[in-house]
């Protein structure tokens, strides 16, 4: 388990959606759950502290007001993490789907990769036989293609992983691995707090 809590993943540029949720995780409520890492510096969600709504298999459910303006997520931390040259620390990697009702966003697909991906550089993620490219801003991705992402975020209820494949900024390529189980109750579960 991390000694660092997730951090959030930068805001998209201009020509895409506002900003992406602020990743976060926290204990388990049932005995069955693997371990998640931490909940999220306050900082990561303007300053209020993210509240469970559940734990769902490998995936948490939350929210939070920060600047009073709600903000829903599910999120998941990789199951498995892979680097080419092998051994390469990073911190780890978290995917999450946040909704902001304010911003007019909903479902929106981010991923804080655990390093700087490399400047202008692509990344992927694979889920099922579905694949989808993401464009990368420091240690954040999103999806490259907005009208895309009800597809990817439709075929993530069905799948069992999802694979997120990309390079740093120092030329070491990485495949992190997130477990699908239970991501479409803990997002039905953010949806259902942000209505």
């Amino acid at each position: 388990m991390p000694s660092t809590p997730p951090t959030p993943a930068p805001p998209k540029p201009h020509k895409h959606k506002a900003r992406a949720a602020p990743a976060a995780n926290a204990p388990s409520d049932t005995a069955t759950a693997p371990a998640p890492p931490p909940a999220p510096p306050a900082a990561a969600t303007g300053g209020v502290k993210p509240t469970l709504l559940g734990q769902y298999g490998d995936w948490g459910a939350y929210t939070a007001s920060p600047g009073g303006k709600k903000l829903c997520f599910a999120i998941a931390k990789a199951s498995t993490s892979e680097t080419d040259p092998p051994g390469k620390s990073r911190n780890p990697p978290y995917l999450f789907v946040s909704t902001r009702p304010a911003d007019k966003v909903n479902n929106e697909l981010s991923i804080t990769i655990g390093y700087p991906f490399k400047p202008a550089s692509e990344a992927t993620v694979d889920v099922g036989s579905s694949s989808f490219a993401l464009y990368t801003q420091q240690d954040g991705a999103w999806i490259k293609n907005a009208t895309e992402e009800t597809h990817l975020v439709d075929a993530m209820r069905t799948a069992q992983n999802a694979v997120v494949k990309g390079m740093s900024a120092r030329g070491t390529h990485s495949t992190d691995t997130f477990s699908l189980r239970g991501f479409a109750q803990a997002l039905d579960r953010s949806d259902q707090d942000c209505k």
